[in-house]
């Protein structure tokens, strides 16, 4: 009988040593081993354009995915106040973001619910009301 162990009795502490030793070697493989990005190939970052104002209201109403977009205004040209408010509110309640724009002149509304469809006509005798939906 050999007085030697097996292979398959390795004492724990060299066992987890060499795991250790793997791992560590490994990880540090992949960031030798790179090379540097092409400077001709490289695509200049272009930083997206600011919008303000007007633009960038109804852009926040977009990203929401709304199938509807509307914009509405007094006749007279006036800021909107806290009745025409309430007024959009009861007669559009469908309408379910409101961005108030343009020095309080427009406001645009996002709805998954043609308004067409609902209370639009009321709409109509008091705003101005413009269908930006698509644009």
């Amino acid at each position: 009988m050999s007085s030697h162990r097996p292979f398959g009795r390795t004492p724990l502490w060299l066992a987890v040593t060499i795991l250790l030793v793997g791992m560590a070697s490994g990880c540090n493989q992949g960031s030798t081993n790179r090379a540097a990005p092409d400077s001709a190939t490289t695509q200049p970052s272009t930083s997206p354009v600011q919008l303000k104002g007007f633009e960038r209201d109804l852009q926040f109403i977009r990203n929401g995915q709304f199938a509807h977009v509307w914009v509405f205004s007094r006749k007279d040209g006036k800021p909107l106040d806290k009745d025409d408010a309430a007024y959009l509110r009861a007669n559009a309640p469908q309408v379910v973001d409101w961005v108030t724009t343009d020095d309080n002149k427009r406001v645009i509304g996002g709805t998954n619910f043609d308004l067409e469809q609902g209370g639009m006509p009321q709409l109509r005798q008091r705003f101005v009301v413009e269908d930006y939906t698509g644009r």
